[in-house]
């Protein structure tokens, strides 16, 4: 089968095209035929070896799939020709790949491969930060930044499904304003003057934040009391530091959002957030904004174009 695979710490360009073995299943592991793989910025890193992930090179990337069981455990409930979305952790590059049957959703039908491909890291993800981690409330204000991105868009619509009453977008270009926009955002505003613009609109209760750097100490200064700020990531490239006294005098929280770690833990917890989200996309609230898509042999590009900040949406592969 065709694999892209990492095979030097060097960027995004270091992803390389080969022929391997089909996989062979473990232990409670289901195979599956990939149509479509998502492509996010753990992918990023671990070009260059800064994810926490770190398996020795040369090695198949891509921890989310969608496509069709080939094989699957004796009573896990999957037969083969089931569509399903799925987290493989590792070696989602390819034609096929090997998950946990546990960590095999079963698909709605209105959902497509590229759709459901789209899922897993960024609505899990944006489900467990305001769900679980920011306990988002009824009719709560929420700011999101890097809204234009998978993550991003995620959020936005996690928000709305789950109860926010208004959804602020940050993005830096409009191009991606109207992304956000798109993908449910009640209002978008631009990162140049953002935090005046939100005070002045009476301030939100929760920050999703991916990107991290200088905004950081603004998005703070945006929280009304008993605010949450849910630190996602930090595309930006800088980690940020935090003068708690500014959470002291303002009864504000900086909550930390390491999903893969939590739910690893925790064997059916990802199963439950997958079922919690179902309804969502049942009625198309949750409706993944798919961006660039490439075939599988341009690998190196898709990471370029999420490591460049070129993306909106989420980027796919299709082997």
């Amino acid at each position: 089968m065709r694999t892209a695979q990492i095979t030097r710490l060097d960027g995004p360009s270091a992803v390389e095209i080969f022929d391997a073995p089909d996989p062979e299943p473990g232990d409670g592991q289901a195979l599956i035929r990939v149509r479509a793989a998502g492509v996010s910025f753990p992918e990023v890193l671990q070009t260059r070896g800064l994810y926490q992930l770190k398996p020795p090179t040369p090695f198949v990337p891509g921890s989310e799939v969608a496509g069709e069981i080939v094989s699957a455990p004796e009573g896990s409930g999957l037969a083969p020709g089931d569509r399903v979305a799925a987290m493989a952790l590792l070696g989602g590059f390819a034609e096929q790949v090997v998950a946990q049957a546990d960590m095999c959703f079963p698909l709605p039908d209105s959902l497509s491969f590229e759709q459901a491909a789209a899922i897993p890291l960024n609505y899990l993800t944006a489900h467990f930060a305001l769900v679980k981690r920011g306990q988002l409330a009824e009719g709560e204000r929420v700011l999101v930044h890097g809204a234009a991105g998978g993550v991003g868009t995620a959020a936005i619509q996690v928000a709305k499904a789950f109860g926010a009453g208004h959804v602020i977008a940050v993005t830096s270009t409009p191009e991606k304003g109207e992304v956000a926009s798109a993908a449910g955002a009640d209002e978008v505003l631009p990162v140049e003057g953002f935090k005046d613009a939100v005070k002045e609109a009476g301030g939100v209760d929760l920050v999703v934040d991916p990107v991290g750097g200088d905004r950081f100490t603004d998005s703070l200064r945006c929280l009304n009391d008993d605010g949450r700020m849910l630190v996602i990531g930090f595309t930006a490239g800088e980690i940020p530091t935090v003068q708690v006294n500014r959470l002291l005098l303002n009864n504000i929280s900086v909550v930390g959002v390491g999903w893969g770690a939590y739910v690893l833990k925790r064997q059916g917890y990802i199963r439950q957030e997958w079922d919690e989200l179902v309804p969502h996309i049942e009625s198309g609230v949750i409706d993944p904004p798919i961006g660039a898509t490439f075939p599988l042999e341009k690998a190196a590009e898709a990471l370029a174009s999420m490591d460049e900040r070129r993306a909106t949406g989420k980027v796919l592969l299709i082997p």
